[in-house]
């Protein structure tokens, strides 16, 4: 039991009563009485829920060192995405009970393999709309043009689409002279990053975006910006199934 109190850097706490845990030295605790059974897989349940923000990223980077340290396969069940991203292998997403995809968290966010994993990985969200399909095998996003794949124009010509979903994550929408008109409506300044939600009309209908951008590049609210997507970073589904093209 002391090696494992050690591993765990709860030496100088085996005197204490429960009462007098704090809440990371308990969940320590609960920890250790599973690693004294010596397991073959651990099974955590949302076991950082009831910790404060602080609290719960160093208890993230003391369960990531300990799973790293005792190499004993790790189930973890939660629904914090930060959580999921750095501390799984690999992640499996789970939507009413169905799996959507189960890959490397670099994967997940990388190539989503449909529109509910492109909206629930990432945050802020990706940017997901509807875009009409043009004679040229493009899509037209607030008058800026992106070619289409020649395997996606290809299967949108034979099933007959008039358009497709097109996602952009955050960091995929640039700041530039020329590009999708819109307005500012907040700017979260996160240190060196901030996240710009803007506003404006992609068909008739208003849109809300998000990018992300330096902090000291960011614009002010109500300020009119042209966002440019990158083109190589698109993202195409299919319209009907949501599934990535």
């Amino acid at each position: 039991m002391r090696e494992v109190a050690e591993l765990l850097g709860l030496t100088e706490y085996l005197e204490r009563k429960p009462a007098h845990l704090s809440g990371g030295q308990s969940q320590r605790v609960a920890m250790g009485r599973a690693i004294v059974r010596k397991p073959s897989v651990f099974l955590m349940d949302e076991p950082l829920s009831n910790l404060d923000a602080k609290l719960r990223v160093q208890m993230r980077a003391d369960i990531a060192e300990l799973q790293a340290r005792l190499g004993v396969t790790t189930v973890y069940v939660t629904h914090d995405q930060a959580e999921a991203m750095t501390l799984g292998n690999r992640v499996a997403v789970l939507n009413e009970g169905h799996l959507q995809q189960c890959d490397a968290p670099r994967v997940l966010y990388d190539k989503p393999s449909n529109i509910f994993v492109a909206g629930f990985i990432g945050s802020p969200a990706m940017n997901l709309f509807e875009a009409r399909l043009g004679k040229d095998g493009a899509v037209s996003l607030g008058g800026v043009k992106i070619a289409l794949s020649k395997e996606a124009a290809t299967t949108a010509a034979d099933k007959g689409w008039q358009s497709v979903t097109v996602g952009f994550r955050p960091e995929s929408l640039e700041l530039a002279a020329k590009g999708i008109p819109a307005r500012v409506e907040v700017v979260e300044e996160i240190g060196a990053e901030a996240h710009v939600f803007c506003a404006t009309e992609l068909e008739g209908e208003t849109t809300k975006l998000v990018a992300s951008v330096e902090t000291r590049k960011a614009p002010k609210r109500g300020e009119h910006v042209a966002l440019q997507p990158i083109a190589a970073e698109a993202h195409l589904f299919d319209p009907e199934t949501g599934k990535r093209l």
